[in-house]
């Protein structure tokens, strides 16, 4: 999924707080990048994995 805001914001904005805790919400199992640049966030990454798990065995 990729997505480009044109969002220069503080850390402590408040859109911003809302995209990351909507990004931790919504991801099972992965990891969530946020990257600064002079104290301004500049890029949020998710990256989320889909695990499967495998057919059960009949005996």
């Amino acid at each position: 999924m990729t997505a480009t805001n044109k969002l220069n914001a503080g850390a402590d904005d408040p859109q911003v707080i809302a995209l990351i805790t909507d990004a931790l919400r919504s991801i099972q199992f992965g990891a969530l990048e946020i990257t600064l640049h002079n104290g301004q966030v500049v890029q949020i990454e998710r990256k989320e994995k889909v695990r499967f798990q495998p057919p059960a065995r009949s005996s």
